[in-house]
């Protein structure tokens, strides 16, 4: 693969992470993360998929939407190691269905990713908040 290839494949993979989240399609995630992964996020630190899946579940409110937007997306391949760092900001949409947003908030994301044999995974993410605004 090239690695203009490899830099797409991960940036989508940072695209069907908003996604998954956004239609609250949670057990998507275990395409996206390694069983192993961990993450870092105002949700708390999760480690492995299995957790990972459910923690996030538990923490979404049935009756609240999100929307992402991902922009920024830097993908910096190590290609030695098959490994890449990727940064991206979030603009994150929280809504009641119907309403317009009552909370905004922007993000700063950033993921270990690695090559395996199913493709590029998350190893790794930091979620970080930056600011948030609530209307309502």
């Amino acid at each position: 693969m090239s690695p203009t290839a490899d830099r797409v494949e991960i940036a989508e993979l940072v695209a069907r992470l908003a996604r998954a989240l956004d239609q609250r399609r949670f057990d998507d995630l275990r395409s996206i993360y390694t069983p192993d992964a961990q993450t870092s996020s105002p949700r708390g630190e999760l480690r492995g998929i299995d957790e990972i899946v459910e923690g996030i579940r538990r923490t979404s409110p049935a009756d609240e939407g999100i929307q992402h937007f991902n922009t920024d997306v830097v993908v910096d391949l190590d290609l030695k190691r098959d490994q890449a760092e990727v940064s991206t900001h979030q603009l994150v949409y929280f809504f009641r269905p119907g309403e317009a947003p009552y909370r905004t908030a922007g993000v700063q994301a950033g993921y270990t990713a690695i090559r395996t044999p199913e493709g590029w995974r998350f190893t790794h993410a930091r979620i970080v908040p930056v600011w948030q605004q609530v209307t309502g």
